[in-house]
């Protein structure tokens, strides 16, 4: 199943095959795309179709009355991962399945895939909330457009050498009117690549792992924005720590990262 163009799946391309029971099956394209803040091959988006297919799985199980949003979010991925699934046109295929029984909150794992090749793993842990207050999806024919790349699709702009300002765009909002978690994971994702890659001349470090907490709703433009700080950059491998402020100046996300050559 295919998504509008209007919502933030649909924006990032992402097609849904299944969705029933307790497992979820969704693929995304990511031929071409690349960090806006260095120009190197990214799997940031990654994180986007985690949030997305892990996050079905554990919605799938909500009762009556209960809605679920992200909690906690970790996507392991081989090195080569991004080099590979953005020099062909094959995308990426994520299988997500529950992890134990629902509770307050539930767990579920995803597996990545790249043609015949597994890339990656990750997790989703979410919470389940009752009297949720939806949002409609904008319905202007800019919000139908399609974008190219990952700062338009976004609608981030760079605001630093290791920083991204997140404008208001009701597209990247979820249904609940706040930024979609997968797509400030993703933002997460950048500027802690940038970071560690930050005056680097010779081979960039790749991601290795991200593991990210929600903290709070992220609310776009006003002082919006990612922002990430190298921990520790060797030669061989490097850590960052990324934090995502709202339009009101509160933190609301912080990730660990971590690359590797």
């Amino acid at each position: 199943m295919s998504h509008p163009l209007n919502t933030p799946i649909g924006r990032f391309g992402v097609e849904t095959f299944e969705g029933t029971g307790d497992h979820s099956i969704a693929s995304m394209p990511t031929h071409g795309l690349v960090n806006p803040l260095t120009g190197l091959p990214s799997a940031a988006a990654l994180a986007m179709l985690l949030d997305h297919v892990g996050g079905l799985a554990n919605h799938l199980r909500r009762g009556d009355d209960e809605w679920t949003v992200s909690t906690e979010l970790s996507l392991e991925l081989i090195p080569e991962a991004a080099d590979l699934i953005t020099t062909d046109d094959a995308g990426v295929l994520a299988r997500a399945r529950p992890v134990a029984a629902k509770g307050a909150t539930a767990l579920a794992v995803c597996e990545f895939s790249h043609r015949d090749t597994v890339i990656g793993t990750g997790s989703v842990r979410s919470f389940y909330i009752t009297g949720a207050q939806f949002t409609e999806w904008p319905e202007n024919e800019e919000h139908h457009t399609r974008k190219a790349g990952l700062a338009a699709m976004m609608a981030v702009a760079p605001d630093g050498a290791a920083a991204l300002r997140q404008d208001a765009d009701p597209v990247i909002n979820n249904m609940l009117g706040v930024v979609h978690g997968g797509v400030a994971a993703t933002g997460l994702e950048l500027v802690a690549s940038a970071a560690v890659n930050e005056g680097r001349t010779d081979a960039p470090l790749r991601t290795g792992s991200l593991r990210v907490n929600f903290l709070r709703r992220l609310v776009a433009g006003g002082e919006c924005r990612y922002s990430a700080t190298a921990l520790r950059v060797g030669r061989s491998t490097g850590v960052a720590d990324a934090q995502a402020v709202g339009a009101d100046g509160q933190l609301a996300l912080t990730a660990r990262f971590t690359a590797y050559r």
